[in-house]
């Protein structure tokens, strides 16, 4: 049973407040083999539970995505090859299948059932520095979308041709966006930079695309990590 539809009981006079709350405790978890669904986390948090498909086999895939589809009725799994994928749409046949290959995200809902959350207008700016960073942009563009977000992806606005980002700062400005996530290799010097420029926190998230000295994220990671401690002890300067 749905939160929804243990506060819809409440209202029309078919549950007390203590039962009603004895059946919220029940929802806080559902168990299945080798897992514990955190399945009230969206009315708790604002954030699905969601299933970090890359390390699980395809048995576990489809034994945590059945428990969410009948908790909830959206199962969302990131970081999805498309051997799983084939797998997990064969044995889920008959519902809702959404699969990118690029963010490599797959989400799953029952009929009439697993929407993504009604938009709340949050809007985020996504940036990345290169097309090799797009996966790992399109997969936040998806749980962010599932979560209600007003998502815009700005792509390959990064420094080594630092014109083309002006106009993409411009738009997300007046976009109203309240949150930046800076998608960068390499040197991963566009999130300072976007950080000088606009007045909202911002997000860096080091890619494994670079190559050479600090290549697969290792440099991206360290520029990220000293634009944090250079925001922190200059907070005036944003």
């Amino acid at each position: 049973m749905e939160l929804a539809r243990v506060l819809e009981m409440v209202r029309n006079g078919e549950l007390t407040a203590k039962e009603a709350e004895a059946k919220i405790r029940l929802l806080a978890t559902s168990s299945v083999e080798r897992a514990c669904l955190d399945v009230s986390r969206e009315a708790r948090k604002g954030v699905p539970e969601i299933i970090f498909a890359e390390s699980k086999t395809l048995d576990d895939l489809i034994g945590v995505s059945s428990g969410l589809l009948r908790e909830t009725g959206r199962a969302i799994l990131t970081r999805v090859s498309e051997r799983k994928a084939r797998g997990v749409s064969k044995h889920f046949s008959g519902i809702g299948i959404q699969y990118d290959r690029r963010s490599r995200v797959m989400v799953l809902r029952e009929p009439g059932r697993g929407q993504p959350t009604e938009t709340h207008g949050g809007k985020v700016a996504i940036f990345t520095a290169g097309t090799s960073d797009a996966g790992v942009a399109d997969e936040a563009k998806a749980i962010l979308v599932e979560m209600g977000c007003d998502v815009r992806v700005f792509y390959d606005v990064g420094v080594a041709g630092i014109h083309r980002l002006f106009p993409a700062v411009k738009a997300c400005l007046e976009d109203g966006a309240a949150v930046a996530i800076v998608v960068a290799g390499m040197d991963g010097a566009l999130a300072s930079v976007i950080s000088g420029l606009v007045p909202f926190p911002v997000i860096g998230v080091p890619a494994s695309s670079g190559y050479g000295v600090g290549g697969r994220g290792k440099g991206a990671l360290v520029s990220m990590l000293q634009m944090i401690i250079y925001n922190a002890l200059n907070p005036t300067k944003n």
